[in-house]
């Protein structure tokens, strides 16, 4: 038996990582045999499709993806009821909140997936003011996820920045062009921009002679890349936030709790195999029919910090972004209002216990 092998058959079994098997044998099973999540076209969102096969194991012998965007228009799809149980971004689960979708989330899975790439323009986050920047659209998980950044050094992303709404190959190309300032890329983009930056630096005069910035939520140092070198720096405080979190349908929690809780048990197991084999987790993205390169899927992979789930603290998550979008003009509820109506950390108590890290 290779390794793949034995870390699967050990997960399915209820094993991996010191989970106890007699916990999910002691409880009693899902009070449905249905659950839905969400398809999104995000490397970000690995576990919750690395977790199909632990999802049966938990009970489930109806597991199904519901095509869905993400960020503002993904939490809506489960509010509504079209998913039960997903990964989506915290800064739109917060507005999803705040607009006053029946969702609550049930804890969190990784911090560090976007990064803010720059001209030599721009050297620091408040050099953006006055630039544009290309988004998805607005309200988008990009959006809302630099506007809380923008808020967090003192810009107003109302009023200082231009935003530009382009589809990702598009906005990259612009960006690369010098026809944009700035882009928010989520893997694998970030993988192919370096590629782009590195690829075009010795014939584009503004890289040349600018460089490339970058910021991201990933542990660790960045990249700040000019002609020959990079600097590296340290991104706090986004890194010390999770970045996706699970969301679920507050009617499907609350009629189908032990179904909740082996669905979240699942998803954050998930998270410690995309950890240990991220060719598995790039396998499970794929084979949901994404289009991506599978080097740059793989890189995207290693760079997140999977299976460190138990490290960051999902409700200082909330708190935070609650304020920065506040304090943005984008969301009118306080953050204590959040959390009471919008937070359910039961499950998760639950299972920093009984998952042994």
């Amino acid at each position: 038996m290779n390794r793949r092998d034995f870390v699967r058959d050990l997960a399915l079994a209820g094993a991996l990582l010191g989970t106890r098997p007699q916990i999910g044998a002691a409880e009693p099973p899902p009070e449905t045999s249905r659950i839905r999540l969400g398809r999104v076209p995000s490397v970000c969102v690995s576990p919750q499709y690395v977790a199909e096969e632990l999802l049966r194991a938990e009970g489930f012998t109806e597991v199904s993806y519901v095509e869905t965007a993400g960020g503002l228009p993904g939490a809506q799809a489960t509010g509504e009821g079209q998913v039960d149980v997903s990964q989506n971004f915290a800064a739109p689960l917060v507005m999803s909140l705040d607009a006053g979708h029946p969702i609550v989330l049930l804890g969190g899975v990784h911090v560090g997936c976007f990064e803010l790439f720059a001209t030599g323009r721009v050297r620091t986050l408040r050099d953006l003011k006055g630039k544009t920047v290309a988004v998805f659209g607005i309200q988008s998980g990009q959006h809302v996820f630099l506007a809380s950044m923008m808020t967090q050094v003192g810009l107003d992303p109302r009023t200082d920045v231009t935003w530009v709404v382009h589809p990702p190959d598009e906005a990259m190309r612009l960006l690369a062009e010098g026809k944009v300032d700035g882009y928010l890329g989520f893997p694998p983009d970030p993988q192919e921009l370096r590629r782009v930056a590195v690829s075009l630096r010795p014939v584009r005069p503004l890289l040349r002679l600018g460089g490339w910035m970058t910021v991201t939520s990933v542990v660790g140092p960045l990249m700040v890349y000019l002609d020959r070198f990079y600097i590296a720096i340290v991104d706090r405080p986004w890194s010390q936030y999770f970045c996706c979190m699970v969301s679920a349908n507050r009617e499907f929690v609350r009629t189908h709790p032990v179904a909740a809780k082996r669905a979240l048990r699942a998803i954050l197991k998930s998270d410690q195999i995309c950890a240990l084999e991220p060719e598995r987790a790039v396998r499970a993205f794929l084979g949901r029919g994404f289009k991506a390169n599978p080097e740059y899927a793989l890189q995207a992979v290693k760079a997140i910090p999977f299976g460190r789930w138990r490290e960051f603290n999902p409700e200082e998550t909330v708190r935070f972004y609650a304020l920065r979008l506040r304090e943005a003009g984008m969301i009118t509820s306080s953050p204590q209002k959040i959390l009471a109506q919008g937070t359910d950390w039961r499950f998760l108590t639950e299972l920093k216990k009984e998952l042994k890290g």
